[in-house]
C-alpha cells in the first residue's frame, strides 16, 4: 500500500513500511525511509505503481486551468479537494485525480486560499484580480530585466536608464528593475556598476560624476540661486560716511570674492595707522530674508579646483566685493602704530572706501619676496606700505609667540585648469605675502572678537586646546594661533558664521540691539550646522585636487615618480600633494626618498596602484 501525504507544505508518496495507527513508517520512491504522522495521509493507494505515479500526476496537472477550476468551484465558502476534482471530472477521482487537484490547488495560490489539509476557499473576485494584475506587473518587469540586462552586456545603456542615471549612480534604489539588472550584469562582468555605466557610455567625464555627485548630495535643488541672483540689492553705501585711503587686496589669481584689503597712512613723529578693510554685505543681506536663509544652507563656498560653489549669488558678490577703482561699504578696523611697530589704539568703523588696486599673487610675489627684504628695497607701486606691513606683521607673530613656526616650511599648491589641462603649482608657506595677509587676519578676527566679548555681545568664537578646534559662543584661547579669543569675521562673503559675526560688530559700532543673543537657536543651530558642513566641503576639495593630480599623472604621462616616506607604507609624492599608501614598500624611516613605478589609474575610483622600484638619495 501507497500513501500520498503533506510534509512541510510539500506532496509526497511512499509505501508504508509499518502502520503503528498515529504513525506510519515508509519507504520513498528513492529507498529512503523516514516516519511519518498518520494525519499527514491525504489519501492511500495501490495503482499505479509508485514509481509512475507523479508523472501520471504532472500530465493531468498540466491540462487543469486554475481559471476554470476557480469558476467551478463554489465561492465564498470552504470546499474539499475531492469535492472540486469529483465536480470537474464528472466522477468520484482516482487518486492520481485527486493528487493532480491538489496539486493543482497548491500552486494557485492567487486562486485558492489553503484553510486547512485538503481544504480550501475560492478568492474573492477583487483579490483575484488584483493578484492577476500583480502577477503580469512582475512578468512584465522580468521580460524587461531581462532586456536590460542583454543591452548591458553589450555595453549598451538602456533608453529607461538615461532619465534616471543621477540615481542610478548616487543613490540606487536597490528594488528598482534598473538596479537589480545593473546588479545582476555586474555580478556576470566582474565590473563595479560605476565601471559598468562608464562602459556603456553613462559618464562621458569622470570630473562631472564626482563634482556631480556631491551637487546631488549636498545641493539637491541645484546650486543655482535662481530668482535671487536678480533682486536687487540694498544701497546704503550713500549713508556711510567717506574715508579718503587708498586701500588695496591681496589674493590669488583666480579670486572674486574679494573679503580684504588693507591701507596705510602716515602720521606724525614715524607712526602710521594701518586700516584693514572687510567686506560689509551685513549691511545688504537682512537677517531671515530669502537671501539670508539661502546662505545659511549653504555655510560656506565650496572650493575646487577650476571651479567653486559660491555662498552668495554674483551680483550679491560683484555688488560688495572689494573690486579695484571702485568705492565700496566696508567694515574697518584702524591701527595707530607707532615708529616700533607697537599698536597704541584701534578704531572701528562702518564706512565706504576706495579700493585702488587688487594684487595678485602671481604678479606681486615676483617683486615682494625674501630676497627683496632682505636687500631692504623693492620697486613696486605699494612697496613702502608693504614693506610697513611687513614688519608689523613679523613683530605679531613674534607677539603670538608663532615666529619659528613650523608651518612656514610646509608647501600649498595652486591648481590651475586650462580647457581640461592642469598645472600643479608649489609655493613655500609662510612667504612675505602669506605672513602680511595671515597676521593681518589674526590681528581683525582676534581684535573684533574681543570687542565682542567686552561688550558682552553674542559671537562665534573659534578655540583650541590640546590641538582640538572648536566653536561656541564663549570666547576662549586659541592655542594654535596664540591668542586670547578668536572670532572669524574677515569673510563675511565665503563664511556664514562671518556674516553673522559682522551683524553683531555692526550692531555694536551702531550702539543697537544685536540681533543674536546668547542662547538664539538661529547662532546655535548656524553653528553646529556649519561645523559639519564645512567638513564636507573641506573633504570634497581634498578628493578633487586627489583627483586633478591624479589626472596631472596622465597629462604628463609620469610612470615613476619620487616620493617621501612619511610613515610606515605613506608616502607622499614630489612635486603634488598626493599621499598614499605602498603596500610593497619596505620598512623605512620617515622621510626617506624613494622612487615608485605607477600603473593602473583610475579616475573615477581616484586610486593606482604604485610598486616600490628602490630608495633614493634624499
Amino acid at each position: 500500500m501507497n500513501v500520498f501525504y503533506e510534509e512541510a507544505g510539500t506532496f509526497k508518496i511512499g509505501t508504508i513500511l509499518a502502520d503503528n495507527n498515529t504513525s506510519l513508517q515508509i519507504e520513498a520512491i528513492h529507498g529512503k525511509r523516514s516516519k511519518i504522522k498518520a494525519t499527514s495521509v491525504l489519501f492511500k493507494f495501490d495503482t499505479p505503481p509508485l514509481s509512475e505515479f507523479m508523472s501520471h500526476v504532472h500530465k493531468i496537472v498540466e491540462e487543469l486551468d486554475p481559471d476554470f477550476l476557480w469558476e467551478c468551484c463554489a465561492q465564498e465558502v470552504e470546499f474539499a479537494s475531492n469535492t472540486l476534482a469529483a465536480d470537474y471530472f464528472g466522477h468520484s477521482p482516482n487518486p492520481v485525480e485527486s493528487a493532480a487537484t491538489l496539486m493543482l490547488l497548491q500552486n494557485a495560490p492567487m486562486h485558492f486560499y489553503k484553510k486547512g489539509q485538503g481544504r480550501y476557499k475560492a478568492a474573492p473576485p477583487d483579490a483575484l484580480r488584483a493578484a492577476l494584475v500583480s502577477l503580469e506587473k512582475k512578468r512584465l518587469q522580468a521580460e524587461q530585466q531581462a532586456r536590460y540586462m542583454e543591452q548591458l552586456n553589450q555595453f549598451i545603456l538602456p533608453e529607461e536608464f538615461k532619465p534616471r542615471l543621477p540615481q542610478l549612480l548616487y543613490k540606487p534604489e536597490k528594488n528598482s528593475i534598473e538596479w537589480k539588472a545593473l546588479e545582476a550584469v555586474c555580478a556576470e562582468t566582474k565590473h563595479t556598476p560605476v565601471k559598468l555605466m562608464e562602459k556603456c557610455g553613462a559618464i562621458p567625464c569622470s570630473h562631472d560624476y564626482h563634482f556631480n555627485q556631491f551637487v546631488w548630495q549636498h545641493f539637491p535643488s541645484g546650486i543655482d540661486f535662481n530668482e535671487l541672483d536678480s533682486q536687487p540689492v540694498a544701497n546704503n553705501i550713500n549713508d556711510l560716511p567717506y574715508t579718503d585711503v587708498a586701500a588695496f587686496s591681496i589674493d590669488d589669481a583666480s579670486t572674486t570674492e574679494i573679503d580684504d584689503a588693507f591701507s596705510v597712512t602716515s602720521l606724525s613723529l614715524g607712526s602710521f595707522r594701518i586700516g584693514i578693510h572687510i567686506a560689509a554685505p551685513a549691511l545688504g543681506i537682512d537677517p531671515d530674508s530669502p537671501l539670508d536663509k539661502t546662505a545659511a544652507t549653504r555655510l560656506s563656498t565650496v572650493y575646487l579646483p577650476g571651479n567653486k560653489i559660491t555662498m552668495l549669488p554674483e551680483a550679491i558678490i560683484n555688488h560688495f566685493t572689494l573690486a579695484e577703482n571702485t568705492i565700496c561699504p566696508a567694515l574697518s578696523l584702524y591701527l595707530d602704530v607707532s615708529d616700533d611697530f607697537t599698536v597704541i589704539k584701534t578704531e572701528s568703523r562702518i564706512e565706504k572706501i576706495k579700493i585702488v588696486a587688487n594684487l595678485r599673487h602671481n604678479e606681486l610675489e615676483q617683486h615682494f619676496n625674501e630676497i627683496a627684504l632682505n636687500k631692504g628695497d623693492f620697486q613696486h607701486t605699494f612697496s613702502q606700505e608693504l614693506s610697513l606691513l611687513w614688519k608689523f606683521a613679523c613683530k605679531m607673530e613674534n607677539q603670538r609667540g608663532k615666529a619659528n613656526d613650523i608651518n612656514s616650511d610646509k608647501i600649498d599648491y595652486s591648481f590651475e585648469i586650462k580647457n581640461n589641462r592642469v598645472t600643479i603649482s608649489e609655493r613655500r608657506r609662510g612667504s612675505p605675502i602669506d605672513k602680511v595677509v595671515s597676521e593681518l587676519m589674526i590681528y581683525v578676527n582676534m581684535e573684533w572678537g574681543k570687542q565682542l566679548a567686552d561688550a558682552g555681545i553674542t559671537g562665534i568664537f573659534r578655540s583650541q586646546t590640546n590641538g582640538k578646534v572648536r566653536m561656541s559662543t564663549s570666547p576662549a584661547p586659541h592655542q594654535g594661533l596664540g591668542v586670547s579669543q578668536y572670532a572669524w569675521s574677515s569673510s563675511p562673503m565665503r563664511r556664514y558664521v562671518d556674516l553673522i559675526n559682522q551683524r553683531q560688530i555692526i550692531a555694536l559700532l551702531r550702539n543697537e540691539p544685536p540681533f543674536y543673543t546668547k542662547n538664539s537657536d538661529k547662532i546655535l543651530i548656524a553653528m553646529r550646522d556649519f561645523e559639519m558642513i564645512y567638513s564636507i566641503y573641506g573633504e570634497f576639495q581634498r578628493a578633487m585636487e586627489r583627483y586633478w593630480c591624479l589626472r596631472w599623472l596622465v597629462q604628463e604621462r609620469i610612470q615613476t615618480i619620487n616620493a617621501q616616506v612619511i610613515k610606515e607604507n605613506l608616502v607622499k609624492f614630489d612635486h603634488i600633494p598626493f599621499i598614499t599608501r605602498i603596500p610593497s614598500l619596505p620598512e623605512m624611516a620617515p622621510s626617506t626618498y624613494v622612487k615608485l613605478q605607477l600603473s593602473e589609474i583610475d579616475l573615477l575610483e581616484r586610486t593606482l596602484h604604485a610598486e616600490f622600484l628602490h630608495k633614493q638619495d634624499a
